[in-house]
């Protein structure tokens, strides 16, 4: 079923059908659908939905969605939908919602179910402990696998990982995991005890949520424990959970690169004033770091003036030295956020970088040289001072987009930050004062 066909048995007031047909659908699809939907029959078709499928689809709807149908539904509805949530996914509705709507919904739930969304609250932003789930099955250490298989059963509505279990003693203090796979394949008298294995990479609830997406890129997790500062289990990290933090991560580094302040909603959602004071901030830092560049060329008026073909080479210089150091840029922004490299490296990538950059700049300035000849028409000695200055800022363009994101991070700043628009104000000025340096030097300005 689509959107327009939906609408149309809307209309009609064909309740039935539309039952019928959202039964048989995914819940993922049902939440596209209703995204699309104008606000009016949003509600009127999440309340047609099962009960059993609504927390489902709630879960799948996007921020701005969730936030204004938890808003329009009775307190009954909203507490229902809120009571069948996984904690951690309440607690991501609450952080984006105002505070006089998170205090009454939570006036309106369970005790139990507002005390763990507070203290998943509690936690800070980014951290494990705030992305973990607090329903998880843990197996006390000297139980049988036929007392284990019991107490699963009893506990299957914490069911959040299915790949394995997590072994505690009388303290709760994680002593390791027993996977599905050999709980069903050993023999029901043999102690979890024997069968278990240490946890190589717990998660402690104070370490970033960049890190953790790591742990499980790195070693293929599914689903890893949250321990406290006393090793105690207190939560689970589930890989549906990294991949939301993966595409976050992504998405916020794609958006510093291109010189934008992160935001958390995506395009369609975001206002046009919203959008602009995302931008404007770095193009008003760039414009006025630019204008150093400006400062350069005022100050060699008067040698161009003697040789004003120079100047129509000088968007040519400025661009390439700007692409150059982006590509250095983005590839070591990349290798550092994979943990392919770290601040130790740096002289290891300088040197790399340093035989690629001379590579680039030799094809570079023989190919301008022999276009300068054929098509500029321009002296040799002119299209030497542009193809020396090509390859020089090449070279300096790549070392200073390889060493930037790197000192960035050894810093404590975000290497994103470091990317092509800010690298290229940098080139920009360096590669104007080597071009007016050479140009003095080789045609006597």
């Amino acid at each position: 079923m689509d959107m327009n066909i939906l609408v149309k048995l809307l209309e009609q007031k064909k309740y039935d059908a539309i039952k019928i047909a959202l039964t048989e659908m995914n819940e993922y699809d049902i939440a596209s659908i209703i995204e699309e939907l104008p606000d009016d029959n949003i509600i009127r078709v999440f309340r047609l939905l099962p009960k059993d499928k609504a927390t489902d689809v709630f879960t799948e709807l996007d921020t701005d969605t969730q936030q204004d149908l938890i808003a329009s539904l009775s307190k009954s509805e909203a507490k229902e939908i809120i009571e069948n949530m996984f904690t951690d996914d309440a607690a991501d509705l609450f952080e984006e919602m105002p505070a006089i709507l998170v205090t009454s919904l939570l006036a309106n739930v369970s005790k139990e179910t507002r005390n763990d969304i507070n203290k998943l609250l509690k936690y800070p932003d980014n951290s494990a402990g705030s992305m973990m789930a607090i329903e998880y099955i843990h197996l006390k250490k000297g139980l049988t696998i036929r007392e284990s298989i019991e107490r699963i059963r009893k506990q299957k509505e914490e069911f959040v990982s299915y790949d394995c279990f997590f072994v505690t003693d009388e303290h709760r203090k994680l002593l390791g995991t027993v996977s599905v796979k050999d709980i069903l394949t050993n023999d029901p008298e043999v102690l979890i005890d024997d069968i278990m294995v240490e946890c190589e990479h717990p998660i402690n609830t104070m370490m970033d949520q960049e890190e953790v997406a790591t742990i499980f890129q790195n070693y293929n997790y599914s689903s890893l424990p949250v321990v406290d500062l006393e090793d105690r289990l207190v939560g689970v990290i589930t890989i549906d959970d990294v991949v939301d933090i993966i595409e976050e991560e992504a998405t916020e580094d794609m958006e510093k690169m291109a010189a934008i302040v992160p935001t958390d909603k995506s395009y369609d959602k975001i206002t046009v004033w919203e959008t602009f004071r995302s931008r404007i901030p770095w193009l008003l830092l760039l414009m006025v770091s630019a204008t150093f560049t400006g400062k350069i060329i005022q100050g060699f008026e008067k040698q161009l003036a003697a040789y004003t073909i120079l100047t129509a080479f000088i968007p040519m210089l400025m661009d390439t030295g700007g692409n150059a150091g982006g590509q250095a840029s983005v590839s070591i922004i990349r290798a550092l956020s994979l943990n392919d490299i770290e601040f130790k490296d740096i002289f290891r990538v300088i040197f790399k970088e340093l035989r690629i950059s001379i590579l680039c700049a030799i094809v570079l300035a023989i190919c301008n040289f022999i276009k300068m000849l054929l098509i500029d028409h321009v002296t040799v000695m002119v299209a030497g001072t542009v193809c020396l200055t090509l390859g020089l800022t090449v070279v300096l363009a790549k070392l200073i987009g390889s060493t930037l994101p790197m000192i960035a991070k050894k810093i404590g700043l975000d290497p994103a930050v470091m990317a092509s628009p800010f690298i290229t104000t940098i080139v920009d000025a360096c590669s104007l004062l080597i071009y007016f340096g050479i140009a003095t030097a080789l045609l006597g300005l």
